[in-house]
C-alpha cells in the first residue's frame, strides 16, 4: 500500500511536486458530510510555499484518489528548539470539496444576487421533482455549480452522471445551509451524494447505497471487528407537532385566510414502549400540507428525537473485505457481536490512518456514534441488553 500527498490549485492544477517526508496522515470519509483530514509535514521551504490559502490537498491511495479538496488550516507551525525538530513542522487540516459546498446557502432566487433578492418575508425556493436526486443535483447548480451566478460558482465543478435514484417528493428552503437542504431531499431514500476529483473535474453526484449485509459482514471471528459499543435511552419526542403558514413577523390582519397557520401532528410508536412527548417545529411558508411537506418536517425530526439506541462499531480493512473496493459509504453491512447477535447498519465513516514506519490502518465505523439511523437497530439493541442483563445475572 502506498500513500501519496499532491497539490493543486483552485483550478485543479497541480503545484510543485509530491510531498515527501510527511510523518502523520488521518483522514475520514463521512457519509452525506465534508471529509475530515490532518497531516504533519516538515516545514522545509519549498514545501511551505505550498500551503497556501486556495490551494487543495490530494491524498493518493494506491495510486487512487482518497480524498481531494481544500486545506481549511494549511499552516499551523510549530518548533522547539529542545526537541531538535531542525525548521519545525507543519500540520495541515484538510477535507474533500463537499466543504466548499457547505459553505452556501439556498438563495429563494438563485438567479439573483442576494442584494436583489424579493422584498418578500416567506419567498422560498420550492422544488418539485420526478425524484429526489433531480431535486439535490438542481440545488448544488443553481447555488454553487455551473447554473450559478458568475460569482458564486466553485471552480471546476459540474454534475456527475444522472444516477436516476430517489422518489418523488418536493422540497421548500430559503437562506438554509446547502448541505442540509440537499440532506431534506436525500434522508426520505437514504440518498448518499458526494463530491469526486476526476482528471480537471470536481464531479458533484448523488448515488443510491447499496444493501450488502449478506456480503460485507463484521465478527471478531473473521477478524474485521475492532470494538463495539451501544447505548439506550428515552426518545426525545414521540409527536412531532409541525405548524406550517405565513411567517409571524408578518403581523397578518386578524381574520385574513392567507395568513391562516396549518397544524400537522406526526406520531411514532415509541410512545407504545415509552411515555408521549411532545416537540413543536415550526415551518413558516409552507401554507398547506397537500403536497407532504410538513408531513415530511415530522419525520425528519424523528431523526434527531427517537429513541437514543446507538451502535458505534470500529471494523478494520481484510484483503477479504474492503472499503471503497467492497462496499462504500452508506452501504447496509452486517455486524455479528461476541453474543451472536447480529446488527445492520449504514457505513458512516471510512478513515485511513498511515505513518511512514508503522503502514496503514483503514477503519470503518458503522451506525451513529450518537443515535441510530434505523428503527429495527433499536429493537436489536434492546434485545441485546436483555440478554446482556441474562448473561450477567447468571455469572
Amino acid at each position: 500500500m502506498t500513500v501519496q500527498l499532491l497539490v493543486t490549485d483552485r483550478n485543479l492544477s497541480f503545484l510543485g511536486d509530491p510531498i515527501t517526508g510527511w510523518t502523520k496522515l488521518s483522514c475520514d470519509l463521512n457519509f452525506n458530510a465534508p471529509a475530515s483530514g490532518s497531516v504533519q509535514l516538515p516545514a522545509r521551504q519549498e514545501v511551505m510555499e505550498l500551503l497556501q490559502p486556495g490551494n487543495r490537498l490530494v491524498v493518493l491511495r494506491d495510486n487512487q484518489i482518497w480524498c481531494a479538496g481544500p486545506m481549511e488550516e494549511p499552516q499551523d507551525y510549530a518548533w522547539d528548539l529542545g526537541s531538535n525538530a531542525g525548521v519545525g513542522t507543519v500540520t495541515v487540516r484538510f477535507s474533500d470539496d463537499l466543504a466548499r459546498i457547505a459553505g452556501y446557502l439556498t438563495y429563494p432566487e438563485p438567479a439573483k444576487s442576494f442584494a436583489t433578492q424579493t422584498k418578500t418575508s416567506d419567498k422560498v425556493r420550492k422544488l418539485t421533482a420526478t425524484n429526489a436526486e433531480t431535486i439535490i443535483r438542481t440545488l448544488v447548480n443553481e447555488n454553487c455549480g455551473p447554473g450559478a451566478l458568475t460569482a458564486r460558482r466553485i471552480e471546476r465543478l459540474v454534475l456527475d452522471t444522472v444516477a436516476a435514484v430517489g422518489t418523488s417528493q418536493t422540497v421548500s428552503t430559503r437562506f438554509e445551509p446547502l448541505l442540509d437542504a440537499c440532506r431534506t431531499a436525500a434522508v426520505t431514500d437514504g440518498l448518499g451524494f458526494r463530491t469526486r476529483q476526476v482528471g480537471d473535474e470536481i464531479r458533484f453526484g448523488v448515488y443510491q447505497p447499496r444493501d450488502l449485509s449478506r456480503t460485507a459482514r463484521f465478527s471478531d471471528g473473521l477478524g474485521n471487528l475492532r470494538s463495539v459499543a451501544f447505548t439506550m435511552g428515552a426518545p426525545l419526542a414521540t409527536s412531532e407537532l409541525v405548524m406550517g403558514g405565513n411567517d409571524p413577523a408578518d403581523d397578518p390582519p386578524q381574520g385574513d385566510p392567507a395568513y391562516e397557520r396549518v397544524y400537522v401532528e406526526v406520531t411514532s410508536n415509541q410512545h407504545v414502549d415509552w411515555w408521549r412527548v411532545e416537540k413543536f417545529t415550526e415551518k413558516s411558508g409552507i401554507d398547506d400540507d397537500s403536497e407532504g411537506e410538513l408531513t415530511q418536517a415530522g419525520r425528519l425530526a424523528f431523526g434527531n428525537d427517537k429513541a437514543t439506541a446507538s451502535l458505534s462499531t470500529v471494523t478494520v480493512d481484510t484483503e477479504d473485505l474492503r472499503a471503497g473496493r467492497d462496499f462504500g459509504l452508506g452501504d447496509l453491512v452486517a455486524v455479528v457481536l461476541p453474543t451472536g447477535l447480529e446488527i445492520a447498519d449504514v457505513v458512516r465513516s471510512i478513515g485511513l490512518a498511515a505513518e511512514p514506519d508503522s503502514g496503514e490502518l483503514v477503519t470503518i465505523v458503522i451506525g451513529n456514534n450518537d443515535k441510530t439511523t434505523l428503527t429495527r437497530t433499536v429493537w436489536t439493541v434492546r434485545d441485546l441488553a436483555y440478554r446482556l442483563g441474562q448473561l450477567e445475572g447468571r455469572g
